[in-house]
C-alpha cells in the first residue's frame, strides 16, 4: 500500500476542497481492499450514488470515505456528511454503508480507520441548520456524523501513524466487530450504549458497576421500563460474541 497521493491529478483544479476530494478518492480506489471479504480491490460507485462512494463486487459491501487534512493523531469528534434525510433513511432501512475516515498531510495518508455499518444509528447523526434563503441551495439540510459517539472497538485501524496493518489483521478484526451486527435500529442503539459503558470501566468489571448506569440509560431509553434486565441481556450478547468473558459471581472481563 503506497501512502502517497498521485498529485498529478490536482492539475487543472483551483479549489482546495476539489483537489482534496480528487486525490483522496483516487488513493482509496487504487490502494484499498475490502475489509470484510479481503478482495484486493473495491471500485467506485456510480456517480451521485446516495450515501456510498465505493462497492466491493465480491461481497457487495458499500463504503463511504470522509477525509481531513491534519497532523493530529486523534480523529475529530464531528465529521460533516451529506443530506440529513438521505442518511437517516439509509440507516433506518439498515442499508447504510460502512465508513472510511482518513487523516492526511503533505499529500500522504497518516491514519485510516473503518467503522462497520452496524455502528450507525440515528442518534449519532446530527442535523445541521438549513442553508439560508440567500444560498444557492436554500433550505438544504446536511448532517454531521458524531464520531465521538461511536465506541472505540468499532474504529478499526487500517493505517496507524503511517504504519500499514496487514490485510489479514484488518479483515479478522473487522469481522469480529461486524459479528455484533443486529437486525433493528433499536438493537443497534442498545449495542452502542452498552459498549460505551463497558469501555468506561476497567478491564475487569461487575454487573453492579453496570447497574450504576441505569439512570443514564433511562434518559436515552425512556420507553424501556426494565433497564437492569436489558443490561443483563446486552452483556450476555457481548459474552456470546466473545467481546467480554463471564468470570462468575457477576464479574466480567474484556477480551482483547
Amino acid at each position: 500500500m503506497n501512502l502517497r497521493f498521485n498529485t498529478s491529478l490536482a492539475e487543472g483544479y483551483r479549489s482546495g476542497s476539489q483537489i482534496a476530494r480528487v486525490l483522496t478518492e483516487d488513493w482509496l480506489a487504487r490502494n484499498m481492499y475490502c475489509p470484510i471479504c479481503g478482495k484486493p480491490t473495491i471500485r467506485r460507485a456510480e456517480p451521485n450514488a446516495p450515501v456510498k462512494d465505493y462497492v466491493c463486487d465480491n461481497c457487495l459491501a458499500q463504503y463511504e470515505l470522509k477525509s481531513k487534512r491534519t497532523d493530529n493523531d486523534n480523529f475529530q469528534s464531528t465529521v460533516a456528511d451529506g443530506v440529513y434525510r438521505t442518511m437517516i433513511g439509509r440507516i433506518n432501512s439498515l442499508d447504510n454503508p460502512s465508513f472510511f475516515f482518513m487523516h492526511y498531510d503533505r499529500y500522504e495518508v497518516n491514519n485510516l480507520i473503518i467503522v462497520p455499518k452496524c455502528f450507525f444509528t440515528p442518534a449519532i447523526i446530527e442535523k445541521r441548520a438549513p442553508l439560508p434563503e440567500t444560498a444557492r441551495r436554500a433550505g438544504w439540510e446536511g448532517c454531521n456524523i458524531l464520531l465521538r459517539s461511536i465506541p472505540d472497538i468499532a474504529k478499526i485501524p487500517i493505517v496507524n501513524h503511517g504504519e500499514v496493518r496487514s490485510i489479514d489483521d484488518v479483515v479478522k478484526q473487522y469481522n469480529r466487530v461486524f459479528n455484533l451486527q443486529t437486525h433493528s435500529v433499536e438493537s443497534r442503539g442498545w449495542l452502542m450504549d452498552t459498549l460505551h459503558l463497558v469501555e468506561r470501566l476497567d478491564e475487569t468489571f461487575s454487573l453492579h458497576q453496570m447497574y450504576a448506569f441505569v439512570d443514564e440509560l433511562k434518559v436515552k431509553h425512556p420507553e424501556n421500563k426494565h433497564i437492569p434486565d436489558k443490561i443483563r441481556q446486552q452483556l450476555q450478547f457481548l459474552r456470546d460474541k466473545e467481546i467480554i468473558e463471564f468470570k462468575g459471581r457477576g464479574v466480567y472481563r474484556k477480551i482483547k
